[in-house]
């Protein structure tokens, strides 16, 4: 079925993600916590966000979320840049230190990226593409990034 199917990718990936981030970890205590990870995948994911939109898009209460940003700007994975259009709002950027962490998981998917380039004819990945296209576009219309 589809549904498993795209649950063991989706599964794998993921996997893939944690067995790095644990390897990683053998040589050196962790620096961010289980959901700290999950706040910064959804700043990053978020484009910038001002803590209010973070707050909204991660269901928490503004001080909760105002609380964790700053937990993560002490440890150095994100600052606040003042916006240029209204100079009283700070956008929540990602720091290279946190980059460095996220793309444990992108070079993996660079991997399988490339592997499926080699697998499928430009017409079969224009398939994908459309696929992923319209999931992102039309069918997940509950998350708002």
């Amino acid at each position: 079925m589809l549904k498993d199917e795209f649950n063991r990718v989706y599964s794998k990936f993921k996997l893939h993600f944690y067995q790095k981030v644990f390897e990683k970890w053998q040589d050196r205590e962790a620096s961010l916590t289980t959901v700290e990870t999950f706040c910064m995948e959804i700043i990053y994911a978020a484009n910038e966000p001002t803590v209010n939109e973070f707050a909204k898009i991660a269901n928490l209460s503004s001080p909760n979320a105002a609380y964790k940003v700053n937990n993560l700007m002490k440890k150095g994975y994100l600052e606040k840049i003042q916006s240029t259009e209204d100079k009283r709002e700070y956008h929540l950027r990602v720091t290279q230190k946190y980059l460095d962490y996220y793309n444990i998981s992108y070079q993996y998917l660079d991997t399988v990226l490339t592997r499926l380039e080699d697998r499928f004819t430009p017409e079969e990945l224009d398939v994908v593409k459309r696929v992923l296209k319209v999931m992102d576009e039309e069918l997940m219309p509950e998350i708002p990034i």
